[in-house]
């Protein structure tokens, strides 16, 4: 028999079995921390057939399934309650209609605390009678998609690209055997509190005794096929055409039954319309949902009418869309993902059904096409690169002709099996171009100078004395390429362009690209070339007619312009008396400063000769100093006289121009727009 252990030993003892039960207790707490728990659930009568992911954040789920009870039961958590109710749509493929849906309102807790957002709340969806095949559709918060590019260059320098899509479930639920798809685009999406009980505050009105204070408006709405609208009508021949279509809808099933074959229901995703596209466009009729007393009334069909008639219509009429946005197809397409676009996002709906384990990803390819494109070198200095600003990128730059929208994402360039490089793509709608920088190239280098001035003058209008001006900001940049290479080459100057600056006389292939333009350099093997760039932006001023620019301006507007002969009358003439004052001043000045040296020089001699009166021996020289005062004193007199003739020509010219511009409005014609620039585009691929 073992001692007994000591008081210390005990202690230790029980120290390490409190630590052990602390350690399992924070292991069991970390493991139910990260298991996740589907933010919607059944009781198994709807599995879930359909998934459709968006770039806002939220995903769209169908559940497909047959019911036999008069009600269906969600448990939703508490977070996403707002968002099932704001998005919730039924349709039935059967001849009962959905009654309602009531869920409890969260308890009052002690202390007032807010329900957890994991706490899970039941809906029930009340049915009409038993015996419903449902395809129930709403959205909740899911990770977005992420695209990802490859870039292929072949031997012939001939672009394709490929599109993948990265697909994240976090959703707390297997996704098994479902149809997805991933939606482009940025559809509006927003938090809904609809579960939230809210009283707002009202005003407290007393009784005057008026019955009404104002008469109320309605709305009119105008039918497009020239009729009436009226509500339906209930009774018993409501309710047999209700019957009739329903039997009519059941009797030509195709398809899963999903929202993509009913159509889009309130803007839901199903169809890819967006979370708030609002696009309704059915493709077949399912039975209506309407209130209890309220059926649908049967929709007008003429003479000749048959069900599969209308059948045929509807396949010729979807085989004619699906032919407006065909792609080129790769050599698998059954691998390729069916493109569409609606409601101005791009769908693509994966060809199989695919099993997703939750808190697993996956990659699938979206589209795969030749594309027209090429690579060459962009000088375009970027902060982030110091090394740009002396050499340029080596970039791609291709033409989304995918028929899709590509969102922003990475993109990887390979050449003849060749890694070059990966760059980011901006979004780039169908249509458009996209240069991407891969890498760097330091064996070609750039030299920049800049230079800064104000030329040029328009004449933009006349108002009486003054007149408004459009000049020039004007910036020159002088590149100077350097090719270390054995062959020669091209290469892209990118000169960025502010708002309302444009290219003076862009050379030869200049092409515009997001607010810069792209001009061409073409570099000899191992040599130089230089390139002068001329960005002009104008800017208008107000001036007088004093103003020498403002004369040229007007002068040149007489010879260009070829305005009335009154108005062209007046212009001139005020242009002629402008151009006397002008020189009328001018001389006044030369007198009117000469006059002054002469006054000061004639002073001086006065203090000279005050200075030598005493002086005997100084005779000569005062007879010398009075005959210059006396030469003096009669150029100022003449001077003067000038100044006064001058003065009064000044003021005669001042009147007669006051008058010919005192109601003179002119506005010129506005500047010729400057020859377009084309738009960046790469070679075209044969």
């Amino acid at each position: 028999m073992p001692p007994p252990a000591a008081p210390d030993d005990r202690r230790v003892t029980m120290r390490r079995s409190t630590l052990r039960r602390l350690l399992s207790l924070g292991a069991l707490w970390a493991t139910l921390g990260c298991a996740r728990s589907a933010s919607v659930t059944t009781e198994g009568t709807l599995p879930l057939r359909r998934v459709v992911i968006y770039r806002n954040g939220i995903g769209y789920f169908e559940r497909h399934g047959h019911v036999d009870e008069d009600e269906v039961r969600f448990r939703v958590q508490q977070q996403e309650v707002g968002d099932f109710l704001a998005t919730l749509a039924v349709m039935e493929r059967g001849g009962s209609s959905v009654r309602a849906a009531a869920f409890p309102l969260p308890e009052e807790q002690a202390g007032d605390e807010p329900p957890r957002p994991t706490e899970r709340r039941t809906v029930r969806v009340a049915l009409d009678g038993r015996g419903h095949d449902l395809v129930v559709g709403y959205t909740v918060e899911t990770p977005i998609w992420r695209p990802s590019y490859r870039l292929i260059f072949d031997a012939q320098g001939h672009p394709q690209v490929q599109a993948w899509g990265i697909v994240q479930n976090l959703s707390g639920e297997d996704w098994t055997d479902v149809s997805l798809a991933l939606v482009a685009g940025t559809p509006v999406s927003f938090r809904s509190e609809l579960a939230e009980p809210t009283i707002p505050p009202r005003p407290v009105v007393t009784d005057r005794g008026a019955v009404i204070d104002a008469v109320p408006l309605g709305e009119t709405v105008l039918g497009q096929d020239g009729t009436v609208t009226t509500a339906p009508s209930s009774g018993p021949a409501g309710d047999d055409n209700r019957n009739r279509e329903s039997e009519e809808s059941g009797a030509d099933d195709s398809g899963d039954g999903s929202f993509a074959d009913l159509g889009t229901v309130g803007g839901l995703p199903g169809g890819g319309g967006g979370a708030g596209g609002g696009r309704r466009t059915m493709t077949r009729r399912p039975a209506r949902m309407a209130p209890t007393g309220a059926p649908p009334s049967p929709q007008p069909r003429g003479p000749g009418y048959s069900r599969q008639n209308e059948r045929q219509r509807a396949l010729q009429a979807q085989a004619e869309r699906r032919a407006q946005t065909a792609t080129a197809t790769p050599r698998n397409v059954a691998s390729l993902a069916a493109l569409a676009v609606q409601g101005g996002t791009t769908r693509y709906d994966l060809p199989h059904r695919v099993t997703l384990p939750d808190r697993s990803a996956t990659m699938v390819m979206l589209t795969a096409r030749e594309v027209p494109g090429e690579q060459l070198y962009l000088f375009a200095p970027d902060p982030g690169v110091p090394e740009s600003s002396r050499h340029p990128f080596h970039v791609a730059r291709f033409e989304n002709r995918t028929g899709a929208m590509l969102e922003r994402g990475p993109v990887a360039i390979f050449e003849a099996g060749a890694y070059l490089g990966q760059g980011m793509l901006e979004p780039l709608p169908d249509g458009a171009s996209a240069t991407v920088p891969f890498s760097l190239e330091r064996a070609l280098a750039v030299e920049t100078h800049s230079t800064y001035n104000v030329e040029g003058e328009r004449m933009v209008r006349i108002a009486r004395e003054t007149i408004t001006l459009e000049r020039y900001n004007v910036t020159r940049t002088t590149y100077r390429g350097r090719n270390g290479m054995d062959h020669p080459l091209r290469m892209m100057m990118r000169q960025a362009l502010g708002d309302g600056v444009q290219l003076f006389e862009p050379p030869e292939g200049t092409q515009n690209a997001n607010g810069a333009a792209l001009a061409p350099l073409l570099v000899p093997a191992r040599g130089n070339a230089e390139l002068v760039l001329t960005a002009r932006s104008p800017f208008t001023l107000s001036v007088a007619w004093s103003n020498e620019n403002a004369l040229h301006a007007v002068e040149e507007w007489l010879r260009t312009a070829n305005p009335p002969a009154p108005v062209a009358t007046a212009v001139r003439t005020a242009a002629e008396l402008q151009r006397q004052l002008l020189a009328l001043g001018r001389e006044r000045s030369t007198a009117e400063q000469r006059r002054n040296d002469l006054q000061t020089n004639a002073e001086e001699t006065r203090e000279n000769l005050r200075a030598i009166r005493l002086n005997p021996g100084a005779a000569d020289l005062r007879a010398q100093l009075t005959a210059r005062l006396t030469r003096v004193s009669a150029e100022i007199d003449t001077l003067t006289r000038q100044v006064v003739t001058l003065d009064t020509q000044l003021g005669e010219r001042r009147v007669r121009f006051a008058e010919t511009v005192r109601e003179l409005e002119v506005t010129a014609a506005p500047r010729p727009p400057a020859p377009a620039t084309p738009p960046a585009a790469p070679a075209a691929t044969p």
